[in-house]
């Protein structure tokens, strides 16, 4: 019977890969997509939900039950569920009730986590070796390994360990690391050598899951180090700003190695009197307009659902001229099927939008109408702008923009006690609106703003500005902390420090030994 069409049902235990999600294979999240329950033991694997459908159950362990219901379950296990795994008996009960499995490797921590630390695993050796310490072991046995030793469980045991190899002929000068927390940002690597195991990790306070290494390809990590050394390498940075424009710049804060928390500090809602608003988009439709200027993304989102409204869709732009104020409205306007004529080839704002314009001719332009659905709080730079050029605007209110919820407890907490790194400002409503819903930011959070006027802003609150964008961009804003993650690093590595990151450095922080 084919698995991919189950007529009987399905159990799928599917390797859930070694921490980071990323790193899910294309087989798991297929059947992620496809699964009408999921069983998991590890609040870890919460994220990988994220594949499956909406209303999917999370399930207990009646799997075999499911299964022979018809259902698609997927047992989501550690790692691989083939290495060092308990899931024997669990695949023996399918076969033994007649239901159909399947078992899709995971990528091993064994591999993935030394590469993620920058240690490879079997270069220049003849052997690599990974042993479970949870097992009774015969420690001199494998002190006898030539190339590449991996322990698994063996963190509460290191220094023993240790002693053990040592004992078992293994130079005391052997280099070892220990790695907890691999492939995710809360990845934390200690070198040592065998000998000095315990002075070594006595402050580390290492925790499953974790790996020990054990071999001279550990020296190779301060050559191979990727992970841990890029610029933001564990950071937790607010991102506080609305859950639609944050994606983007979450994304690339994660690329330096960033955890991104996204905090709404303004809530987008309707207009009080949507009467304006239903006659623009009549008047578009009936050929009023000749340009439509967009100013954000939320316009876009606004004039999208009015759209819906009315059962109408992209093709009522068909002999418009549309305008947008930078590359966030410019995507939200191909995402709706509608490709930018115009965009500010300098400056994203209104000032660069109004520069790049062109006057209104009455020989080339038939109308001079300009539609401008903005937000109840725009300025009147635009409307000016274009006046000035010759051209007429009905500047609508598609929007409203109003102060978000308080967000949680535990993340004002963290917002006044300095458990953030960093904070993004993009603009000076989200520094009012931050500092109104939850509080100023902690003395030692580095305070990162888009440009001059939000810069003030901050100021005028009290905050300390660290870093500015020098385009007034989230990416470019996103950049810009990034070097100075970056030079901060570098600045600790010359001193002959370990790099901290700035939440560290406040009264109380946990130290870690870094």
């Amino acid at each position: 019977m084919s698995s991919d069409s189950p007529t009987s049902g399905l159990v799928a235990f599917v390797g859930a890969g070694p921490g980071d999600p990323n790193l899910l294979t294309l087989r798991a999240a297929e059947l992620l997509g496809k699964a009408d329950a999921v069983v998991l033991d590890e609040e870890a694997f919460g994220p990988l939900l994220k594949h499956c459908r909406e209303g999917v159950e999370v399930a207990g362990d009646d799997f075999v039950r499911r299964a022979k219901s018809g259902q698609l379950v997927v047992r989501l296990c550690e790692g691989d569920p083939m290495l060092f795994s308990s899931i024997t008996e669990e695949v023996a009960a399918c076969a033994a009730a007649e239901v159909d499995f399947e078992i899709v490797p995971g990528v091993p921590p064994a591999t993935a986590v030394l590469t993620y630390a920058g240690i490879p695993p079997a270069a220049g050796v003849p052997e690599f070796r990974i042993v479970d310490a949870a097992q009774e072991q015969d420690w001199a046995v494998h002190a006898a390994c030539r190339g590449t030793l991996v322990i698994y469980n063996g963190v509460a045991e290191a220094v023993a360990i240790g002693k053990a190899l040592i004992a078992g002929g293994k130079p005391d000068t052997t280099p070892v690391a220990v790695s907890s927390g691999g492939t995710t940002t809360e990845q934390y690597t200690v070198v040592t050598t065998l000998g000095r195991l315990q002075p070594d990790l006595k402050h580390a306070g290492f925790t499953e899951p974790a790996l020990m290494v054990v071999g001279e390809a550990v020296g190779l990590r301060d050559r191979l180090s990727w992970f841990e050394t890029k610029p933001l390498f564990g950071w937790r940075v607010l991102v506080p700003r609305t859950k639609e424009q944050s994606r983007s710049l979450s994304e690339q804060l994660v690329s330096y190695g960033a955890v991104p928390e996204e905090v709404p500090t303004i809530s987008v809602e309707p207009p009080r009197t949507p009467q304006q608003m239903d006659r623009a988009i009549k008047g578009l439709v009936t050929g009023r307009y000749e340009w439509v200027a967009f100013t954000s993304a939320n316009a876009v989102k606004a004039v999208r659902e009015k759209f819906e409204e009315y059962g109408l869709d992209a093709r009522a732009f068909a002999g418009l001229k549309v305008a947008a104020v930078g590359d966030a409205t410019a995507r939200a306007l191909v995402e709706f099927g509608v490709k930018p004529d115009l965009l500010p080839s300098g400056e994203q704002s209104s000032e660069g939008l109004v520069a790049e314009w062109p006057p209104y001719d009455s020989m080339l332009d038939p109308i001079n109408r300009v539609l401008l659905p903005r937000a109840d709080i725009s300025t009147d730079t635009l409307v000016a702008g274009l006046t000035e050029l010759g051209w007429e605007c009905d500047d609508v209110t598609a929007y409203r923009t109003v102060r978000a919820a308080p967000p949680p407890a535990p993340i004002r907490e963290a917002i006044k006690g300095g458990g953030f790194d960093a904070v993004l400002f993009t603009s000076s409503s989200t520094v009012r609106n931050l500092v109104g819903i939850a509080g100023k930011p902690h003395n030692v959070t580095v305070i990162a703003v888009i440009g001059p006027q939000t810069a003030k802003t901050a100021e005028e609150f009290g905050l300390r500005v660290d870093v500015m964008a020098d385009t007034p961009s989230a990416s470019a804003l996103a950049a810009a902390l990034a070097e100075f993650g970056a030079k901060q690093r570098q600045a600790a590595l010359t001193a002959g420090d370990t790099p901290r990151r700035p939440s560290q450095n406040r009264r109380g922080a946990r130290r870690r030994g870094r």
